[in-house]
């Protein structure tokens, strides 16, 4: 297959010209075609300043239209462009192309653990499923409060860390136990119970905890730190999920 190639004809050949040309290996796979995905590459030149994503957007738009990911915000908050690029978790909007040694191939697959539906796009139900059986909102009693709920800057430093995800899904679909058995809550689902846990106000803690302590809960984690190591907000997942097995044992003391 010929690789598809884009060249800015004013850019092209100039001495001063800060475009440089980069090949973009993508895997690629639409259930309507074949039941097995493959690799295509895709030549453009573009400035090593911009990111994948304006990679990515310069393919869909000039070379092939029936490319297909997800994006959003494209400014590292939505959490919609998650995907493995040169075999790490990234987000493609936070990604510049200098960072990754635009000089071979740059590959970009989709994310691991969950079923692609075509090209970068997977199913994310589970992944979502997963956060909503751990309950990722604020539990109390009794009728709303005639003032907010006051809480110390020192109490919501203790969660602090765990409220920046993003559910962008790169910490869960990281995990080698998460790929292995798509049942495991995933490091996500755990980090979003951890900021209600530990929140002061909460009162459904003890709640949270039961349903981590389930067979395909916390316990499942083999401490890789492959999530903390993936995360684009820089999360200290593993530090969260060890605090969550601790809360799990001294609870019972």
């Amino acid at each position: 297959m010929a690789t598809p190639t884009l060249l800015k004809k004013e850019e092209a050949g100039s001495a001063d010209s800060p475009y440089i040309t980069v090949t973009f290996r993508i895997r690629r796979f639409n259930p309507e075609v074949s039941d097995q995905a493959e690799w295509q590459d895709f030549q453009i030149e573009i400035d090593p300043k911009e990111r994948v994503l304006d990679g990515l957007h310069k393919i869909k738009w000039n070379l092939d239209g029936t490319l297909t990911f997800r994006r959003s915000c494209a400014h590292g908050i939505c959490g919609s462009d998650a995907m493995r690029i040169n075999g790490k978790n990234r987000l493609a909007c936070k990604t510049l192309i200098k960072d990754i040694n635009p000089e071979k191939p740059i590959t970009v697959e989709a994310i691991k653990g969950l079923t692609v539906m075509k090209d970068l796009v997977v199913d994310m139900e589970p992944f979502f499923q997963a956060y909503r059986d751990v309950m990722p909102f604020l539990v109390t009693k009794g009728n709303e409060p005639t003032r907010e709920r006051l809480q110390s800057a020192e109490d919501r430093e203790r969660f602090d860390d765990t409220t920046k995800c993003i559910l962008c899904a790169a910490c869960t679909s990281s995990c080698p136990v998460f790929w292995n058995d798509g049942q495991y809550f995933g490091p996500a689902a755990i980090v979003n119970a951890h900021r209600f846990i530990f929140d002061s106000r909460d009162e459904a803690g003890e709640q949270r905890l039961e349903i981590l302590n389930d067979k395909d809960g916390v316990w499942r984690c083999r401490t890789t730190f492959n999530c903390t190591d993936a995360c684009p907000r820089g999360i200290e997942v593993t530090k969260a999920i060890q605090e969550v097995k601790r809360a799990l044992i001294t609870r019972r003391f």
